[in-house]
């Protein structure tokens, strides 16, 4: 796995850089210290996955990321900072980024590397305890264009508020199995592996701003 790492303090870089390369399979092929080198460095190494600070500078790292994924949608987008305001979480969750995770989780990041570079979403705990209330006064959203059904969507709305199964049941006038029927063929429709994504991929559809 080739991953270009992003970060405007150089000994950030360097730790990052042996930590990673601790492992048989990463290779670190590039490091930058801020956004406009996160947009030249992509383009010249094309990595397999970029591992981008937040705040660096005039260029914001979601900035870097705004223009990168513009020109290469399918880019693996990993943010990693020591801040986990709303606002970051809401701009790279709406952005694209398929992970989003605080230093502060060391152990974590490697685990989220190989995660991302298989297509998958990662978002650390403390980012996903954050979702429910983001979530919680939202405004509705129109799901139809997926084949989501009214009674699938209040599912998917109870799921992204922290629901658990037994809850949604009862809320929805359900069985729990039904519920778990319900959330099995949800998933299967959107291409989604779990309830995390479920409500990532409900957040991006909002209208939070």
């Amino acid at each position: 796995m080739k991953v270009l790492i992003v970060d405007n303090d150089p000994l950030v870089c360097q730790s990052l850089k042996t930590i990673l390369e601790a492992e048989k399979k990463i290779e670190v092929v590039g490091v930058g210290h801020d956004g406009p080198q996160a947009i030249e460095l992509f383009k010249k190494l094309q990595p397999e996955v970029l591992l981008m600070d937040i705040r660096m500078g005039e260029m914001t790292g979601l900035q870097a990321g705004e223009q990168i994924l513009a020109h290469s949608p399918q880019a693996r987008l990993l943010f990693l900072t020591t801040f986990s305001d709303d606002e970051y979480v809401v701009q790279a969750l709406r952005l694209g980024a398929k992970g989003y995770i605080l230093k502060q989780d060391f152990e974590s990041i490697v685990p989220a590397l190989y995660a991302v570079y298989k297509g998958q979403s990662v978002f650390g705990s403390t980012i996903v305890s954050k979702l429910p209330r983001l979530l919680r006064e939202e405004k509705r959203v129109d799901l139809a264009e997926y084949g989501i059904n009214e009674r699938e969507q209040r599912l998917i709305e109870g799921v992204a508020k922290g629901l658990n199964n037994r809850e949604i049941a009862r809320a929805l006038y359900l069985s729990e199995g039904t519920v778990r029927n319900y959330l099995s063929v949800i998933l299967e429709k959107l291409q989604l592996r779990d309830r995390t994504q479920l409500a990532v991929f409900f957040l991006k559809r909002t209208g939070i701003k």
